[in-house]
């Protein structure tokens, strides 16, 4: 079993893009695929002691899942089935999607869902991320003006994408033992 366990949400497959655009840079021992969580099971999930995290933002803030037109289902079904579990010992980075020109007050707000979520079960979370590169009014992933994870906005800044992914992805590896 790989090291590092990668699960997502997505409904337009942005989501799932960045997640196996990751996956691409690290080995199969060192990482498992991708994996969209509408397939995942709380079992699955809990055999990693390290884990990255994706998720899109929808419509108000909201995280991917059914009553958000996400085919399959997402976090918003996902996260009850782990609630249960006790996160603590886990390091979980996490990286979020959104539209900051659309959606300015709520610009990756299902990250931020998803940290509370976590740290609630006592999981260690790393890659904070800075937010002076980004046009927005408000973010429930905003803590001490920094984002909890890495945030990305297809949309508005896609050519940045690449080169932020490469950068997170070095300032996790410590946390993870990773070389990148």
């Amino acid at each position: 079993m790989a090291r590092i366990g990668l699960f997502f949400a997505s409904s337009t497959g942005n989501t799932r893009r960045i997640a196996k655009a990751i996956k691409k840079r690290f080995d199969d021992d060192t990482m498992a695929e991708a994996l969209n969580v509408n397939k995942a099971t709380p079992e699955l999930l809990a055999g990693y002691s390290h884990l990255i995290l994706g998720t899109s933002t929808l419509g108000g803030g909201q995280l991917p899942g059914l009553s958000t037109d996400c085919m399959g289902g997402g976090w918003e079904e996902f996260l009850p089935k782990i609630a249960h579990l006790d996160l603590g010992g886990k390091t979980i980075a996490l990286f979020g999607l959104g539209d900051q020109s659309k959606y300015p007050d709520e610009f990756v707000d299902a990250m931020g869902i998803i940290h509370e979520f976590v740290v609630a079960r006592g999981a260690k979370v790393v890659g904070q991320w800075p937010a002076d590169e980004y046009d927005f009014i408000s973010s429930k992933a905003l803590v001490n003006d920094e984002f909890v994870g890495l945030a990305l906005d297809q949309e508005n800044q896609k050519l940045l994408t690449d080169t932020r992914v490469d950068a997170w992805l070095k300032l996790i590896a410590p946390e993870f033992g990773l070389k990148v």
